[in-house]
């Protein structure tokens, strides 16, 4: 079963060394908005990647929520725990919302 959280959940994740916020668009839409504390790691390159996080658990969001699902699953199949966001970066109304100022 695939785990996801709410959007609204996100803050409780943040600073916790347990988890990690992975940002699973491209770079250019992580530069325009994300969140506080995310690493930007484009879904083609997370299976690669994942190994490098250890024990953490991913929480995956992209733009609306499907992509991160996609994710999610892609890494679940490979024997890894993974987090999807429902909604995305458009559902989230925190208040770690980074935007590029230019």
């Amino acid at each position: 079963m695939l785990e996801t959280i709410s959007a609204r959940e996100i803050d409780r994740y943040i600073f916790n060394r347990n988890y990690l916020l992975v940002d699973v668009r491209q770079p250019a839409d992580y530069r325009k908005m994300h969140i506080r504390g995310a690493v930007c790691i484009p879904r083609e390159y997370l299976l690669e990647r994942i190994r490098g996080l250890g024990k953490t658990i991913p929480i995956l969001y992209c733009d609306r929520g499907g992509l991160s699902m996609q994710a999610a699953r892609e890494l679940q199949e490979h024997g890894y725990r993974a987090v999807s966001v429902v909604g995305g970066i458009q559902a989230y109304r925190g208040r770690y919302l980074e935007r590029d100022s230019r």
